[in-house]
């Protein structure tokens, strides 16, 4: 392959991303998927149609996802969420900031972008200090502090952390059919749990949680596989094209956000080049504009006081630092990552969940203090 044909493939895959995060983006603002909704439904209402919808979301990804494992496609340790480092510190701190910011800041990064594309002014706000603390918590003075604390408290695992690569050094088995085993049981679990009652096979459920599962598998296909290049001629080494992190990669919506202000920022440094989070940004921001328009649901919406701004400027600073300690949000993490079924994925969500339960509770706190 020649380096024009890289460049070539290079614009594909990124088109590519780009259509599949435009779906999402529509499909997201049409079902109302909301993890941090899910939590707040459970909590206020005692509803669990959308946590079925994720669930159902969760069960097809980690399904898809470890069918590819085991038809020999993608290995779960080509991503960020694979790997011998159980990064327990960063996921529980993380998470637990993560899940408290994105219920103090109104939605996860995902609903944020969805809500700017229909117009939310001061979702726009939460976007951009989230991005700054996520820029800062890459690179800045939070990195800084995340590298020396955080990041310590983890254990160095004898394989890959996916459970099918664990599972596998600990009995002998093949990774292939133990990923197989895992997309049945677990990916399966999960869906046969979200469809047990009436509520979660309502037709927007359905819609919502198998949609936004096959989109997530789609972009691990074109991340992993189409984008694949054996012997880059340049590097003449494998390379997953269009990542930041050059490993194979699907949705997460908190270190992309910054980084798509770096490239903006660095626009006409010519080394700085389009990736699939930045692309994956932008695609969502357009489909939930378009659907807004189509729909005629764009609204402007602004804060309603200095408490209100005062309280969605904390949480997006502090989604901004958990979800790039955490390795990835609601979406990163919460489809993404558990998809690989890494044990850092398993410890972040519920951590996310924790945090925004806490945050649920702490909002309500502060009702009745004022009431």
């Amino acid at each position: 392959m020649s380096t024009a044909d890289v460049a070539w493939l290079t614009a594909q895959v990124l088109w590519a991303v780009f259509a599949l995060a435009f779906a999402l983006g529509v499909l997201v603002r049409q079902s109302h998927f909301c993890t941090m909704g899910a939590v707040a439904d459970i909590v206020n209402l005692g509803d669990w149609s959308r946590m079925r919808m994720w669930a159902l979301a969760a069960g097809v990804a980690i399904a898809g996802f470890n069918a590819l494992v085991a038809l020999g496609l993608v290995q779960a340790s080509d991503t960020v969420y694979g790997g011998p480092r159980w990064l327990i510190g960063s996921a529980l701190t993380g998470g637990l900031l993560f899940g408290f910011g994105m219920v103090l800041a109104s939605g996860c990064g995902s609903k944020t972008l969805v809500r700017v594309g229909g117009g939310n002014l001061k979702s726009l706000v939460v976007l951009l200090v989230m991005g700054l603390a996520a820029w800062a918590t890459l690179r800045g003075l939070t990195a800084v502090l995340r590298v020396h604390s955080v990041d310590r408290l983890a254990v160095e695992l004898p394989a890959s952390q996916d459970l099918p690569s664990l599972l596998a050094h600990a009995t002998g088995g093949s990774v292939q059919t133990l990923a197989a085993l895992c997309a049945v049981v677990l990916g399966g679990g999960a869906v046969a749990w979200a469809l047990a009652r009436p509520e979660g096979r309502h037709p927007h459920v359905l819609a919502g949680g198998v949609g936004t599962g096959l989109l997530v598998q789609a972009l691990w296909w074109t991340t992993g596989r189409f984008g694949f290049v054996l012997e880059h001629p340049e590097t003449l080494e494998p390379t997953f094209l269009a990542t930041a992190s050059r490993r194979m990669e699907a949705f997460t919506f908190v270190a992309p956000v910054a980084q798509a202000m770096e490239w903006l920022v660095f626009f006409s440094d010519s080394s700085r080049t389009l990736g699939v989070g930045v692309v994956s940004v932008a695609g969502v921001l357009a489909g939930a504009t378009a659907s807004a328009l189509m729909t005629r649901t764009f609204r402007w919406e602004g804060f309603q006081d200095v408490t209100d701004m005062g309280r969605h400027l904390v949480g997006a600073a502090l989604m901004g630092v958990g979800g790039v300690t955490a390795m990835g949000c609601t979406f990163g993490q919460g489809l993404s990552g558990l998809s690989t079924l890494g044990l850092t994925s398993l410890v972040a969500v519920p951590a996310i969940l924790g945090g925004a339960v806490l945050g649920l509770r702490f909002l309500t706190w502060q009702l009745e203090r004022q009431g």
